[in-house]
């Protein structure tokens, strides 16, 4: 029986909107906006008339009849704390993210366009495996101070389903592994997950782990306490500095892998010490989550987009090799892992969660 589903991927300029049947993708559309546009709205949900625009259009294009569509799955936002697993899209969710009230991230689009369809279809809609799921033990919460807790937020959504992937190879479910997945994007997250469950992860957004292309990572506390009393920037630009206008991009003027690539293969010795500096820093954190599980994990996995790079990933096993087996699953699925979502849903595999 068909199992058709519309999936809802919102990205900073662009929303990846694709249709399954089950876990068959049957049609993509990236559909692209524009930046000065969208730009015009302070807060990301007011830019849903903007964006279902494009993605009526599409799926206009898809022909859907009464009763083809099952449901209708959103990509996940910041949120409250979470169990891993699938939510049932509820006026508290949306309340969440039309406000804003954990992030004014793109994502939070997800879970308002998912509802909207949903409605419209009259089919449940659902995110799964959000930004924020959380399964830290008390332990790992803690900063050093007390008004700053340590926030749990990470890719979860490929992590988990590269995971889940790489334990299928090996014959066992996401619960009989523990993985060290590191998350290779714009942002890295280096999650130790345990049985299924992150239970330390760096925030990959503001203030932990290793720099990316464009975020600061962690950074020596005496030198931002410094830019912040500087009169140089207000709190929202330091914020966008330090989570888009730093790492690579800041030290090179250049944020695109490849074009970095290329400096370093014409000999630009500047680009080669920034580069090598990102893959120390990514190997020092995913020494830290193989600490967290003391040593008893199944591989170490490289993911995300930044995974295709041959030159990265071989300077990165140079330090982690002796830790364990380095898999390497390159690009991201986090289209996949919602229509994976949708099919568990379906077939009764995973009730749905409430918010």
């Amino acid at each position: 029986m068909p199992q058709l589903m519309l999936i809802i991927n919102p990205g900073s300029t662009s929303t990846k909107a694709a249709l399954f049947d089950g876990i068959e993708k049957k049609s993509e559309e990236n559909i692209r906006h524009d930046a000065k546009e969208l730009g015009a709205f302070d807060n990301v949900a007011d830019q849903f008339d903007f964006r279902m625009q494009g993605i009526n259009a599409w799926i206009d294009s898809l022909d859907l009849k009464d009763g083809d569509l099952k449901t209708v799955v959103g990509r996940g936002a910041p949120l409250k704390p979470l169990e891993g697993g699938s939510y049932e899209i509820n006026d508290e969710l949306l309340e969440a993210v039309k406000t804003a009230k954990y992030s004014n991230h793109a994502s939070n689009l997800g879970s308002i366009i998912a509802s909207h369809l949903g409605g419209k279809y009259n089919v449940p809609s659902l995110i799964s495996d959000p930004i924020t799921v959380d399964n830290f033990t008390d332990i790992a919460r803690i900063s050093g101070v007390p008004e700053i807790p340590r926030k749990c937020r990470s890719h979860a959504l490929n992590i988990k389903e590269v995971s889940r992937r790489e334990a299928l190879k090996d014959g066992k479910t996401l619960e009989e592994t523990s993985f060290v997945t590191c998350h290779m994007g714009g942002g890295v997250s280096v999650a130790a997950l345990q049985k299924g469950k992150v239970v330390d992860v760096n925030d990959g957004l503001l203030g932990m782990g290793p720099f990316s292309p464009d975020r600061a990572g962690a950074l020596p506390i005496g030198g931002v306490v410094k830019l912040c009393f500087s009169g140089e920037y207000t709190e929202k630009q330091l914020v966008e500095k330090l989570s888009r206008k730093s790492g690579l991009v800041a030290y090179l003027g250049e944020s695109d892998l490849i074009k970095i690539e290329e400096r370093i293969n014409n000999e630009d010795k500047e680009a080669l010490l920034y580069f090598n500096a990102m893959a120390y820093q990514i190997a020092k954190e995913i020494g830290i989550a193989a600490t967290v599980l003391k040593g008893e994990f199944d591989a170490i996995i490289l993911t995300g987009g930044m995974a295709n790079s041959k030159r990265l990933v071989d300077e990165i096993k140079k330090y982690v090799s002796f830790l364990g087996n380095v898999r390497v699953v390159p690009g991201e699925f986090e289209m996949e892992a919602l229509a994976a979502a949708g099919v568990r849903f379906l077939n009764g595999e995973e009730k749905l969660k409430r918010y």
